[in-house]
């Protein structure tokens, strides 16, 4: 990283950021160039290894490339903030952002509502009764994260 001064190295403030952002793109490998896929997601922390929860339709595009190769890395920011100084005409931005690499897999039909629950729980939606006759024809995914960092720029007010 360039701006070590920008640099989040603490785990818990790396979960806290994670923990606003509402959306995490995914990169998959594809030719000739990688495939990005936004998606929401739920997160769930085991000790010190992050393990993000996706779901999707039965079939597409990112199950081929994941059955290709399902390592990823990923990328979620939040905390977008446009600063404008005119004395000095130019322009910046404040955010926090996370990026890392990891494995992803399609979780069998028996581990799904778990992981539902677990990305239902990021969005505040604990205990949501939704229809399970779902669970069988939707895919879920989880990501076993290996690498995190994050990166953040705060302007004053």
């Amino acid at each position: 990283m360039r701006r070590h001064d920008r640099e989040i190295v603490d785990f818990r403030e790396i979960l806290a950021v994670m923990e606003r952002c509402d959306v995490c793109r995914v990169a998959l490998h594809d030719e000739p160039y990688p495939y990005i896929v936004p998606m929401n997601f739920g997160m769930a922390v085991e000790g010190e290894r992050i393990v993000l929860y996706f779901h999707g339709a039965k079939a597409g595009r990112k199950f081929d490339l994941i059955a290709k190769n399902p390592r990823v890395a990923f990328e979620m920011d939040c905390g977008h903030a446009l600063a404008l100084d005119e004395a000095h005409q130019n322009c910046t931005m404040s955010y926090e952002s996370v990026m890392g690499e990891g494995v992803i897999e399609l979780l069998p039909e028996s581990e799904r509502d778990a992981a539902l629950r677990v990305l239902l729980a990021h969005y505040r939606a604990e205990g949501f009764p939704y229809n399970p006759k779902m669970i069988p024809v939707t895919n879920v995914m989880k990501l076993t994260v290996h690498t995190v960092t994050g990166k953040r720029r705060v302007l004053p007010h």
